[in-house]
């Protein structure tokens, strides 16, 4: 049976009550229902536990896919207690490092925007993601963060649109990433749309995201490396650029 993956409809919800269906042999644990998102895309898998009713806690290290797309696996910790089929649980997110997480992500949309070429790789992190783009020449790191502040400073809504697989297979020219492709198979896929209408973006994407830009907060470009003739490497992290002394 398909998880029902809440996260895909609310970025938000940190919290539910889930019923477990399987526990593998190697202990993770597979969920009816979730909110935790699992590695894909380059966004890391959430963390956290999950609460049995006499309030035992089993601490999560990674949530990942199984087989396919709508097989999502929960995988504790060494030394944490087993639950049994058929057991109801509460599921409690990592928020804290959830959020920066979507913060992120959402970084990495505008750093699309603001370099319009062929998006090569991508991972998001904590502290620091990376984007690498299928260009020749140089451009300036200071440049673009004020680009990239200036989309977050206008406070553009972030929001979800439904397509079919059908309607994307239509018109692949949407997808900006040359090597990765959406997640398709599960009959439809999510665009991320940024300002009114989308008037600055849309993309399709599994990943979570902030509702609005200034959510962001303060990132900027640390660094950008040449990676062969024609691919840049961006590095963003949180906050204000390092100032020279």
């Amino acid at each position: 049976m398909a998880v029902d993956a809440l996260y895909r409809d609310d970025f938000y919800l940190s919290t539910a009550e889930a019923v477990v269906t399987v526990v593998h042999g190697d202990g993770g644990i597979e969920l009816d229902r979730t909110c935790f998102y699992a590695t894909s895309g380059g966004q890391p898998g959430d963390t956290g536990f999950l609460e049995r009713a006499d309030g035992t806690k089993i601490a999560l290290g990674q949530t990942k896919h199984g087989a396919t797309k709508d097989i999502i696996i929960h995988v504790p910790l060494e030394g944490q207690p087993q639950p049994l089929v058929g057991e109801a649980l509460t599921l409690h997110i990592d928020w804290a490092r959830r959020y920066k997480l979507m913060r992120m992500h959402t970084a990495c949309h505008l750093l699309s925007v603001v370099c319009s070429y062929p998006i090569t790789g991508a991972a998001v992190g904590e502290d620091e993601s990376r984007v690498d783009f299928d260009m020749g020449e140089a451009i300036d790191k200071d440049e673009v963060t004020g680009k990239l502040m200036a989309l977050v400073a206008e406070n553009h809504p972030v929001t979800l649109q439904w397509i079919t697989d059908a309607e994307l297979a239509a018109n692949p020219g949407i997808v900006k990433s040359k090597n990765v492709r959406p997640p398709v198979g599960l009959g439809r896929v999510s665009l991320v749309c940024i300002g009114e209408n989308s008037s600055v973006d849309s993309q399709p994407c599994g990943g979570t995201h902030v509702s609005e830009t200034q959510e962001v907060g303060a990132i900027h470009i640390a660094r950008i490396e040449k990676k062969g003739k024609e691919n840049r490497r961006f590095r963003i992290r949180f906050g204000e650029p390092a100032t020279e002394a």
